[in-house]
């Protein structure tokens, strides 16, 4: 066992934060090996119920869960802050000739080396992540996580129609490829499969019918696409699938929806829409970098809260403007404050983190693997330093209650503040 000394950040069953000034972290092996959270709390109550334990000791640090995110595209790793006038233009000048090389596995592998990397130094130990429609994207981020040792999602891009040479596969092979892929990977040490529609547009009636015929053969990979981001996109979509009732409802009708389906945006919906979310355990990535940047409009979270349906935080890089979880926090809070009808902050900070570990980990169907701190978790988390930055040291001194610093950090801190990211280990 390893114990670890510091501010402690967890949450509980309801999603609310925990906080332990001088709280105690305890980490051990499970019957299989994996480095996974023992024990938790107030340092002088956890360290009695483990006398004699070596401490590990950060004073002035705190512990937090690891962040989730739920939704990025590794391979636009190199077209973000790419400028463009909006989604449909941005994908045909930037993200498919970026995203052609990627048929190259070198290329693939290089990328997704320097993609980990970013996301370990921004403290994000758990992504759901676009490849491309090559196969070999696939197996480099695999590879590359596994050998890490990391928690990573991901699957084959399938796009079979209006999408230029390079990246547009045939439909039969897409479907081939997708359910070798799963085999091979799927469930591989911390690695799961995600069937992925790059969004209905892109693929075929029959393409989209096979995906959801996987979908259901294997029924704990997730299901990874876009939907209602942009009016043009939703207008497309309307017009491609003249019977669906709504874009949302175009995924329905070829069984894409169902619990550990994620989709990307969720902004242009109505409240069907967001039954139907709730109704079927499908889970919004929220991207508020991605939305803003692109002007696609604002996620509402007030009527996701409402209807009571499972959501979370996502960077969407290359969509999205940073890697940072801080950068989407903030941005989170920006687009809550936008569409809210209430007086008062828009978000909570502690909820806006929640939304960013806990909260993704349930949206992902991951409730108590990650995203948190309680005994049983994975044992991934960060050691944070608040005082990484003059103003940030300046700011968090000042705060006199856990919101208060958890708001400091989030709008004033970016990378620095993240000392070190410590992932689940085999030992």
């Amino acid at each position: 066992m390893q114990a670890y000394r510091a501010s402690l950040l967890r949450f509980d069953a309801a999603g609310q934060p925990v906080f332990d000034t001088d709280g105690l972290l305890v980490v051990g092996p499970d019957a299989a090996g994996r480095q996974r959270v023992l024990d938790a709390g107030d340092f002088g109550t956890v360290s009695a119920r483990h006398p004699g334990l070596a401490v590990t000791h950060w004073p002035g640090r705190v512990l937090a869960p690891g962040f989730v995110d739920m939704h990025i595209h590794y391979p636009q790793t190199d077209i973000i802050g790419a400028p463009s006038e909006g989604l449909l233009p941005w994908l045909e000048n930037y993200t498919f000739p970026a995203e052609a090389r990627f048929a190259d596995p070198a290329h693939s592998a290089e990328v997704a080396e320097f993609f980990l990397d970013e996301l370990m130094r921004n403290g994000v130990t758990t992504a759901l992540t676009f490849a491309t429609s090559h196969p070999q994207s696939v197996e480099a981020f695999f590879e590359a996580s596994k050998r890490r040792q990391l928690r990573m999602i991901t699957g084959k891009v399938l796009q079979d129609r209006h999408s230029p040479d390079g990246v547009r596969d045939r439909t039969e092979q897409s479907l081939t490829d997708t359910e070798a892929l799963i085999r091979r990977w799927h469930g591989v040490d911390r690695l799961g499969y995600a069937i992925t529609p790059r969004f209905a547009p892109t693929s075929t009636d029959a393409q989209l019918r096979g995906a959801g015929e996987l979908a259901a053969a294997y029924p704990d990979t997730w299901i990874h696409s876009h939907v209602a981001e942009n009016k043009d996109e939703v207008k497309w979509a309307r017009e491609l699938f003249p019977k669906a009732r709504s874009y949302l409802d175009v995924y329905l009708g070829f069984g894409l929806m169902r619990e550990r389906a994620v989709y990307a945006h969720c902004i242009h919906f109505d409240d069907d829409d967001r039954r139907l979310m709730r109704d079927t355990g499908a889970a919004t990535a929220v991207s508020p970098t991605s939305n803003l940047f692109l002007g696609s409009g604002f996620f509402d979270f007030e009527g996701a809260e409402r209807i009571g349906y499972r959501h979370g935080l996502a960077s969407d890089v290359g969509g999205g403007t940073s890697f940072s979880p801080f950068s989407t926090m903030l941005a989170a809070y920006y687009v809550g404050r936008e569409g809210q009808t209430k007086p008062g902050v828009s978000i909570a900070p502690s909820q806006l983190w929640w939304q960013h570990t806990g909260g993704a980990a349930h949206a992902l169907g991951l409730e108590g693997v990650i995203g948190n701190l309680q005994p049983g978790c994975e044992a991934d988390f960060l050691v944070l330093n608040p005082k990484a930055t003059p103003l940030l040291a300046r700011k968090t001194a000042l705060a006199g209650n856990l919101e208060e610093l958890l708001f400091a950090m989030i709008v004033l801190g970016d990378d620095r503040l993240v000392e070190r990211t410590v992932v689940s280990q085999a030992v």
